[in-house]
Order: C-alpha cells, then sequence, then structure tokens
C-alpha cells in the first residue's frame, strides 16, 4: 500500500511540475513529500531557473548543493590546486543523493553556475567543471535529456562512462555555434535520441550537427529554430542541408518545426507528420512555393503557420482526413482558407486566425460547423469589433469559451461593443464562463478602460478569468491561464 501511495503522489506530482508554487508546499508535508516533490524538482531542474540576475543567489545555492555530491577523490583533488570550495562549516551530508534525482542534463545551467564564482582564475573555473562533468557523466548515471549551450568545447563523447550514461537519451539541445567535433563525437555513441532541437544563430555551417542528425535510428520530433539576430542573412545552403538530412527519418518523424520556408520538397516525404510549424519570416509574395502546392499530410493533427500562402494552405488542409485539432495562421485570411478548415477540420479544437471584415461571415460559418471549437484567437488590425462580438455570441458551439483579442493602436473595441457582448454571451443557453485574454501590442493601446468593466462581469460570474499580455509574451497560443 506504501508503495502505491508513493507511485500515486508521483504522478500527482509530476502533473504540477510546473507549477513551483504549489511544488513548494509539498515540500513542507512530510519528509515522504519532500523525497518525492525534490525528485520532481531536480528531474527538470534547468526550467526553473531563468536568465534573470534576481536568480544569482539561488544559482549559488544550487552550485553549493552540487558541489557537496564531489568524491573525496574529487574534493581532494581541488584542494591541491588551491581551489577552495568548501568551509569547514558547510561540511553537513545533504539531505538527499539530489545528483541521483537529475534527469536532464543541462549545461547551460552549470555554465551559468559557473560564471557566479568570483574571484576565481579562469584556469580554476575549467578545472571545478571537468570536476563536476566527471560527477554527472559516468557509468552510474542515466540521463534522458542533454543540453549543450554554444563556446562549450568539453569533449563529452571522450569522458569514461558515457556511453552508458547517455544510453536512455530522448532529446537533444544545442546550436550551430556548437563545437562540431562534439555532436560529431556524439554521432558515434548516441543513436537512439526521439527529440531533437537546433538553435540556428551564427549562421555556421556545423557539420557535426548533420552527422549527429543521420546517425539516429528513431527521430520523432525536429525542431530547427532560426534566431534572426540578422534576418538579411540567412544560409540558405545550410538550410537546405538540414533539410535533406532528415530525408533517412521520413518514417519515424511525427513532429517538425522550421523557421524559414521550406527549400527542398521533404514535407511531401514526411507524410507521417503529426504536426507541423513553419515560421517563414520573408515576404511568401516574393518567394517562390510551387513545390508545396501538392503536399498532402493525411494523419497531420497540428498545423502552425506563419506567412505561408493561403493556396498553399488550403490545398494541405484539403489533403487531411479530419484529423486536424488545432490550427494557428499568422499572415494570411482568405474565403477560401476559412472554407477550406470548416469543411475538413470538424473535430476541431483550437484556431488562431488572421480575419479581415470582408471574410467574417465565412467565420460565422466556421463557428456553426465546427462544433468542437473550445478556444479561438482572433488576430485583427481594422475590423469591426461589433460586428465580430454579435457573430461570437450568437454562433459560437456550446464548447466554445476560451477567447484572445489582439489590440492594435487605435483599433481597440468601443467599451459599449464589449459591455453589449458580455450581456449577449450572459444569454447564452447554457452559458459557460469566458476566460478571455488580450494582447497589447502596443505600450500605448488603452487597455485600462477595460479593466473595470471586465472586473465587473467577473464579479457577474460571466468571465471566469481575464489576462491582459503586452505584446503577447506571456503564453502559447493556446494557452489561456499560466501555470
Amino acid at each position: 500500500m506504501t508503495k502505491l501511495y508513493e507511485d500515486v503522489l508521483i504522478l500527482i506530482l509530476e502533473e504540477l511540475q510546473y507549477d513551483k508554487k504549489t511544488l513548494y508546499s509539498c515540500l513542507l508535508v512530510n519528509r515522504t513529500w519532500c523525497e518525492k516533490t525534490v525528485s520532481i524538482l531536480w528531474r527538470f531542474l534547468g526550467q526553473y531557473h531563468t536568465n534573470s540576475t534576481d536568480n544569482i543567489n539561488s544559482l549559488n545555492t544550487l552550485f553549493n548543493v552540487i558541489v557537496k555530491h564531489l568524491s573525496k577523490e574529487s574534493k581532494d583533488f581541488l584542494k591541491n590546486r588551491e581551489i577552495e570550495l568548501f568551509k569547514e562549516t558547510d561540511q553537513k551530508k545533504p539531505l538527499f543523493n539530489y545528483i541521483d534525482f537529475l534527469k536532464c542534463l543541462d549545461l547551460q545551467l552549470l555554465e551559468r553556475m559557473l560564471t557566479c564564482i568570483k574571484n576565481v582564475e579562469d584556469y580554476k573555473i575549467s578545472i571545478i567543471r571537468n570536476e563536476i562533468l566527471k560527477l554527472f557523466i559516468n557509468e552510474n548515471k542515466k540521463f534522458i535529456s542533454l543540453t549543450i549551450p554554444e563556446n562549450f568545447n568539453y569533449q563529452l563523447h571522450r569522458f569514461s562512462g558515457v556511453e552508458y550514461c547517455f544510453s536512455n537519451l530522448e532529446s537533444i539541445y544545442c546550436n550551430d555555434n556548437t563545437d562540431q567535433n562534439i555532436l560529431e563525437g556524439l554521432s558515434k555513441i548516441i543513436e537512439t535520441f526521439k527529440k531533437f532541437i537546433f538553435y540556428i544563430k551564427q549562421h555556421n555551417n556545423n557539420s557535426g550537427v548533420i552527422k549527429l542528425i543521420e546517425s539516429q535510428k528513431g527521430l520523432n520530433d525536429v525542431r530547427f529554430i532560426y534566431i534572426k539576430y540578422n534576418s538579411s542573412i540567412r544560409n540558405v545552403p545550410f538550410f537546405k542541408t538540414l533539410e535533406e538530412s532528415l530525408i533517412k527519418h521520413t518514417d519515424t518523424i511525427q513532429h517538425l518545426r522550421i523557421y524559414w520556408k521550406p527549400i527542398t520538397k521533404i514535407l511531401s516525404y514526411l507524410v507521417n507528420l503529426l504536426s507541423l510549424e513553419i515560421y517563414s519570416s520573408n515576404s511568401y509574395y516574393n518567394t517562390n512555393w510551387n513545390h508545396l502546392e501538392n503536399l498532402s499530410l493525411p494523419v497531420l493533427k497540428i498545423l502552425k503557420v506563419q506567412r505561408v500562402p493561403s493556396n498553399i494552405l488550403t490545398n494541405l488542409i484539403q489533403s487531411t482526413k479530419g484529423h486536424i485539432t488545432e490550427i494557428s495562421i499568422v499572415g494570411d485570411d482568405n474565403k477560401s482558407l476559412i472554407r477550406a478548415i470548416y469543411q475538413n477540420c470538424k473535430n476541431l479544437r483550437y484556431l488562431k486566425l488572421s480575419l479581415l471584415n470582408r471574410n467574417i461571415l465565412e467565420l460565422e460559418n466556421l463557428l456553426i460547423n465546427c462544433k468542437f471549437l473550445n478556444g479561438l484567437v482572433i488576430d485583427v488590425y481594422m475590423f469591426n469589433w461589433s460586428k465580430l462580438f454579435e457573430i461570437l455570441s450568437i454562433s459560437s458551439p456550446a464548447s466554445l469559451f476560451k477567447f484572445k483579442f489582439f489590440f492594435y493602436y487605435s483599433r481597440t473595441p468601443e467599451l459599449e461593443a464589449l459591455k453589449l457582448f458580455f450581456d449577449n454571451w450572459n444569454n447564452r443557453i447554457p452559458m459557460h464562463p469566458m476566460l478571455l485574454r488580450t494582447i497589447q501590442m502596443n505600450q500605448y493601446v488603452d487597455v485600462d478602460q477595460y479593466f473595470d468593466l471586465i472586473e465587473k462581469y467577473k464579479a457577474k460570474g460571466i468571465v471566469k478569468h481575464y489576462y491582459n499580455d503586452l505584446n503577447d509574451y506571456d503564453f502559447e497560443d493556446f494557452e489561456w491561464i499560466q501555470s
């Protein structure tokens, strides 16, 4: 019974892994709760530490906990080199073996901890780093995730026990400025990770990443994320090589995210895709998309795109078999596209759409036909808000109660229009209290005028939750309440 209790507790805590406040309270219940909560916190350690300078103290504390786990041999090794990390009063054994709980090796977090060490020469920092890496990478430890920061040049594949340590890796995070020798070395000892996230920052032709991708046997989730420090610089040949490296994995890849217009016909081969995300930065009017005109992805469930021509999207949506549950389209809008959605996506749950006045009647048809729609995000600039609110209050399916509206300068709804929307919503049968979020796309947009009104309707039970987000930073597309 005790084992069952602990197993159930772990399942509950895993559901709370993104809720730091609740997890903290769980630490204080009793030793069992404390131990199981600590195991969750340390399993996903990197996600609880941001780059904020406010976290310097917590990084120092974390570092001090980690070095307490160093072996006597490592401690003596450091001491003999006049590296004093341990005070006599700081030798108390940790309550738990925290390193045992660690499942995600985030070397970026390690580097941030090391930068917090003051008054220590660089060569000594290098020695400290090496001893900590030996604590992490050995034949007694296994990780499921590996994050390699840029400019990190320690040859991980040469550490003793690395084959065992990385034998269960499920995901790798790195970028084009990661030492290609490290990636090439890892390609020789790792062949089973499923998720690969690769950030493109410096436009380097990193041959190591190509070998790492090609050496895998079960690649399932690939994300090529282009960090546009200078959007005029585009390493198209390298983008093309990255796409071509996926050819060997056409049977296994189910999730793909890329931050440029596809250059090759790779999408035509990835017929098992369940989710596809394309974020194109350049205007598609000056780009040739012909090679994607007949793209067919029959089992696709999630489609998120930015600046992809509507004719390409219309044909793609028409090729699906009714499995799509999420669609996010930014930068295009026409009647044929909206019509394709409500004719082919009867199981649609979430929709984000750029919308113009001339197509608002097609939105009404969509609301009538997509009876399972649960969340709607409307991105508009010049728009008749009163007409939109009227359609939403009359034609929304019973399942729809989550809304997000983008507010641009001088293009916000009149207060009376919003009031009428709430009143009409209250007359719906059944009436489900709405989750409402506004995205303030400019600091000069006057949203204060809405707060008192919305609070009034919250008190009446018509609005359950409201949040104003400046510049769309705080939430994912289909997230309404922060964790």
